[in-house]
């Protein structure tokens, strides 16, 4: 069952600077954006007690486009870690949704309580999240966009569309692709210009459509049945010189293009342009100014892992930048993010552009190469590889080297604690670090870090196993952070405890 979760503590103050007398909120946070990674991260830092806000142009959650359409395996971890991950289960369905260039991979034999993918669009996924920040308390502006800032030592001076002001400690700029706060903070976004147009469409039809997939000299193209009963459109352009929003004409000419019909198509509920731009932001932190989702990272849809990389971002991002809020860690505890998840989505749009590659024309060549490729991902190593790899279950941070844990995602154990059976992620829904100590009862004294960290004695009789990885040496004892990954692993000796609690939860009280 999830935890009671605590409230957001907005607070209204008053400042004056010289002739300047206008009304201010602060907050300790502001969020720009309210898409899944904005909504995830102000989860997660009302859940550690920060004051956040979000700051959104639309005027509700609603979103009538489709993008993304479902959850990987570690994204479900994350939220199984919270104790929500039921409220998307409940209205997703199950499905081995990982792939690899249109070739699927089935992970149901990975070592994980979450062996599938959830096929659940952006849409409810956002709705869910926007319940979960709504029990939290978090204040939300709406019809309202973040358009300059200012930062000093002491804060950072945010202006929003409407003449409205904020002053907060920190930003973080969740506000998609073509994020203003990346803009404004000066953060390169560097990266590859697009060599390929995609148009996405849900449309009525006259006639019937020519379903399923399909290549040809063009790229690839997509006609399939939505829950609503419409079509969902997928087809390359065949160029890139349309930009902007696209129209009911542009669909019909790619249409056309393709099949030779458009199939009477009319009275569209969306129509979207995508291509496969990738790009990601030089730096996830200029001062006080952090970025995370699509503001950090952009690549083509295949694979499906912008949604995921973002919801991941943010729960690297909000116990550490709480932390610092809450003056438990040292600034410099932020660094670690970037450290940490810029090379995650680098990895990303590599293996994106790699995708890209094989499906982006129709001809003998690369079909050939299709097939060597979907040939050796039939074979159970490489598909167990690429298949953590897509569904984010192999993510290893390099936190140096030591046990095949260190620095991985810790597995949802079926743990006895008190001699009562326990899941090992019920100890992690109030995001707080974990000491876990499989001998000899309090043994580890970490009273100085007493608050952050719980220390608990606990019993495993199973295998210890990772995804891609296999079998691995049972450890004596592990920190876990709050995010699920582990920060430290004993050997012999309690070497590096005290050093590893230091550096993921402060300095020790005196």
């Amino acid at each position: 069952m999830p935890v009671l979760l605590p409230r957001s503590r907005s607070h209204q103050h008053v400042h004056r600077a010289g002739a300047r007398t206008a009304a201010m909120t602060d907050h300790a946070v502001v969020i720009a954006g309210a898409g899944p990674t904005g909504l995830m991260l102000a989860a997660e830092l009302a859940l550690a007690n920060v004051d956040v806000a979000v700051v959104e142009r639309r005027a509700n959650q609603e979103l009538v486009e489709t993008r993304a359409g479902g959850l990987h395996a570690r994204t479900l971890e994350i939220l199984d870690q919270r104790g929500v991950a039921d409220r998307f289960l409940r209205e997703g369905q199950i499905t081995q949704l990982a792939g690899f260039a249109w070739t699927r991979l089935d992970i149901s034999d990975l070592p994980t309580r979450h062996a599938y993918g959830l096929a659940l669009r952006q849409s409810h996924i956002e709705r869910i999240l926007a319940g979960l920040v709504e029990e939290l308390a978090v204040p939300v502006y709406r019809n309202a966009e973040v358009t300059a800032f200012a930062q000093d030592e002491t804060g950072i001076d945010i202006a929003l569309s409407g003449g409205k002001t904020l002053r907060a400690n920190y930003l973080v700029g969740c506000d998609g692709g073509r994020s203003l706060v990346r803009k404004a903070a000066g953060i390169e976004f560097a990266g590859f210009d697009p060599t390929l147009s995609n148009l996405m469409a849900e449309v009525e039809m006259n006639e019937a459509p020519a379903w399923g997939l399909r290549h040809d000299a063009l790229g690839f193209h997509g006609l399939s049945k939505t829950e609503s009963g419409r079509v969902l459109v997928v087809v390359t352009e065949a160029t890139l010189a349309r930009t902007g929003e696209p129209t009911l004409r542009d669909l019909s000419d790619a249409l056309r293009a393709v099949y030779g019909t458009d199939f009477g198509l009319n009275n569209p509920a969306w129509i979207s342009r995508f291509t496969d731009t990738a790009r990601q932001a030089v730096s996830y932190r200029r001062g006080r100014v952090l970025l995370a989702g699509d503001a950090a990272h952009i690549h083509h849809s295949v694979g499906g892992q912008g949604l995921n990389t973002g919801v991941q971002d943010a729960v690297n991002l909000g116990w550490k930048l709480a932390q610092v809020v809450n003056r438990i860690s040292p600034d410099s505890l932020l660094d670690t993010y970037h450290s940490e998840r810029h090379p995650v989505a680098a990895r990303v749009l590599q293996n994106t552009m790699a995708q890209i590659a094989l499906l982006r024309r129709g001809d003998d060549g690369l079909k050939a190469a299709r097939d060597v490729v979907s040939e050796l991902l039939a074979m159970d190593q490489p598909r167990q590889r690429v298949g953590a790899m897509m569904s984010g279950l192999d993510i290893r941070y390099d936190l140096g080297e030591g046990h095949a844990l260190l620095g991985r995602r810790m597995p949802d154990l079926d743990l006895t604690v008190e001699r009562q059976p326990l899941r090992l992620f019920a100890l992690l829904h109030g995001a707080r670090g974990l000491l876990l100590n499989f001998e000899k009862a309090d043994v580890l004294d970490i009273t100085p870090w007493a608050g952050r960290v719980e220390a608990v004695d606990a019993a495993y009789d199973g295998t210890w196993e990772l995804p891609a990885i296999g079998q691995i040496a049972a450890p004596k004892a592990v920190l876990v952070r709050p995010d699920g990954y582990v920060a430290w692993v004993e050997d012999d000796s309690q070497r590096g405890l005290a050093e590893a609690l230091t550096t993921w939860f402060g300095p020790p009280a005196a």
